[in-house]
């Protein structure tokens, strides 16, 4: 009975031996085939510097993506060099940023937009030599412009993004038909509050609630937040109300820039002048209830030399300077109900203003209350009628602000954060701008 068993014991093991030769013999005749992929990989995506341009779809698919992103603005143009950590199915990660500026802006050259280049190529090396010059042609190019274009004549904007296109067409970066442009100040708020709500987490879940944003320039001042409630978006103008797609999410934003409202062009028409340059003969002089009685000075303002006086009244100050701002804000503004109910981060003259108080630390930012705004504009605007300040138009701009975040439906006792940098990154729009046009990339 035992050499049947041992039989099939031997019968077995060479069953066995011959699926194994047969498995091995499989796998050596695939091996090489499958060996030949990655030295091709590289170079379809663009990554060995080889002429081929890459498809939109391929300038995202490296597990880091670099971004460049140039802003054009009124005094200066600055550049942002972004390396971003790409996940799967998750948001991307922030891994370093390089920042440069150059003065004056690009609206400077608008009589002789040849001499833009000049400054467009030195910052153009700051990118090369942050960059490594394997994914210079999968890394887009972009500038946008914002105040300082908006204002010119439209031909003269024109011959200069003409020019910085043509050295953008020459540079070995990804840059495209859409990649020069003048930005709308609503993009400009969209893109703040991507910016702020990437730095603050809002956009890598649902578990960490989004924020809203106020920024307050010169010339235009920005409101935007995500309304929670069907009726803000019902009742809101049709403008106001944006969606997007963004790391695989629709964002739904309420959103809108009132031009003229900045704080250097609210100042003008507090003073009671008139935006643009003046007429030929007519005069520069200004005078004011929201100045010291005894203040005498000069203000220049786009390109313009004001000469500006205090002047007496028979109330006290801030109750003049109050008047002078709600009757040039009359009707201007429409409130956001919801918003005051939401968590808001303030920027640009917010800050810049709250620090002037020694309400916030100038590095590491803090909190303020609209209410804080309006005590400190009383203080300063009636203590001016004893001793005249250091900055002459504290009283009117606190005044202004004061009156701006109560006509945009925050009560007095709402609190705001103000920083220049969340995680040490800058909460400027540009590194929202990047991630939204990237994405524009990735769904093309």
């Amino acid at each position: 009975m035992r050499l049947p068993k041992l039989a099939s014991v031997f019968v077995f093991l060479g069953c066995l031996a011959a699926y194994l030769m047969f498995v091995k013999r499989h796998y050596d005749g695939v091996r090489p085939a499958i060996s030949k992929i990655p030295p091709h990989f590289p170079h379809r995506l663009g990554l060995s510097g080889g002429p081929k341009r890459p498809t939109s779809s391929e300038v995202v698919s490296g597990r880091f993506q670099y971004g460049v992103m140039f802003d054009a603005g009124s005094t200066g143009t600055r550049i942002h060099v972004f390396k971003f950590q790409l996940e799967d199915n998750e948001a991307p990660k922030l891994a370093h940023e390089t920042f440069r500026a150059i003065k004056p802006g690009l609206s400077a050259y608008a009589d002789d937009p040849e001499k833009c280049k000049e400054g467009i190529l030195e910052l153009l090396a700051v990118a090369q030599g942050s960059i490594p010059s394997s994914v210079w042609s999968s890394t887009p190019l972009v500038l946008k412009a914002t105040a300082g274009l908006r204002l010119l004549p439209g031909e003269k904007a024109t011959h200069l993004l003409d020019r910085v296109r043509e050295v953008f067409g020459e540079s070995p970066f990804l840059s495209r038909g859409d990649s020069v442009s003048i930005m709308d100040g609503t993009n400009e708020g969209i893109s703040a509050w991507i910016t702020v709500n990437f730095l603050t987490g809002g956009l890598h879940g649902s578990d960490t609630p989004t924020v809203g944003m106020l920024d307050l320039g010169g010339g235009s001042t920005q409101i935007t937040f995500s309304p929670q409630d069907e009726k803000t978006i019902q009742t809101s103008p049709i403008n106001y109300i944006t969606s997007f797609q963004m790391f695989n999410s629709t964002h739904t934003l309420y959103s809108h820039s009132y031009l003229g409202l900045g704080l250097m062009s609210a100042r003008l028409a507090v003073l009671g002048g008139i935006e643009g340059q003046p007429l030929e003969g007519s005069s520069t002089e200004l005078v004011s209830p929201c100045l010291a009685p005894e203040y005498s000075g000069q203000w220049e303002h786009a390109e313009v030399l004001y000469t500006v006086k205090g002047q007496k009244a028979g109330e006290p100050i801030y109750e003049s300077c109050l008047r002078k701002v709600e009757k040039m804000l009359y009707r201007k503004v429409k409130k956001a109900e919801e918003a005051k109910d939401m968590e808001f981060y303030a920027f640009s003259y917010y800050y810049d203003r709250a620090v002037d108080l020694g309400a916030i630390d100038e590095e590491t930012g803090g909190t303020i209350k609209v209410s804080d705004y309006i005590d400190a504009a009383k203080r300063v605007c009636n203590g001016m009628a004893v001793t005249p300040g250091e900055n002459p138009f504290l009283c009117l701009d606190l005044t202004y602000i004061s009156g701006m975040l109560q006509e945009l439906g925050f009560p007095k006792d709402k609190v705001f954060k103000l920083a220049r940098k969340i995680d040490e990154v800058e909460t400027s729009w540009a590194l929202g701008a990047t991630f939204h046009y990237i994405e524009s990339l990735r769904s093309q």
